[in-house]
């Protein structure tokens, strides 16, 4: 095989690549490149707007985990205050197999909460900032499922 005709085929096996991430249904090389262009803007577009969704949401939600002998001390306060947010938190500690022993909750204008808790199972592998991200995560999660 010459050099052009493997060229020629390795251009092929990468427009094939190109058309198959971008699912571009088109056949002809300018198409396919002009399909994974959108698709590539596309995707910028959601990475922004995700970004905008998490900077809006750290403005408005502050969440501290500090760590105790056996356990945390967290404290979430949230501008918004959604239906299912508690839940959505406890839901957190229990999957990380954090058992709430103390806890104050506030839910009329905004939400905070002030628990501690402490760890069931082994506490090495869970740390303040597994916690944290946790929590952060329970009230993204909280939010979504609020907005629809």
């Amino acid at each position: 095989m010459s050099s052009r005709n493997k060229n020629k085929a390795a251009l092929y096996h990468k427009l094939e690549k190109l058309r198959s991430a971008s699912n571009s249904s088109s056949v002809n090389q300018a198409s396919i490149v002009v399909d994974a262009s959108r698709y590539i803007q596309e995707l910028k577009e959601r990475v922004e707007t995700l970004n905008q969704d998490v900077v809006s949401l750290q403005n408005s939600t502050q969440v501290k985990v500090e760590t105790l002998e056996k356990g945390f001390l967290i404290n979430v306060l949230s501008e918004k205050n959604c239906p299912g947010l508690l839940v959505s938190i406890l839901e957190a500690f229990e999957e990380l197999g954090l058992e709430v022993l103390d806890a104050r909750v506030s839910c009329s204008h905004q939400f905070r909460l002030e628990a501690v808790s402490e760890n069931e199972g082994p506490s090495e592998s869970i740390d303040a900032q597994v916690v944290k991200r946790a929590v952060l995560q329970a009230i993204r999660n909280s939010n979504d499922e609020h907005q629809d």
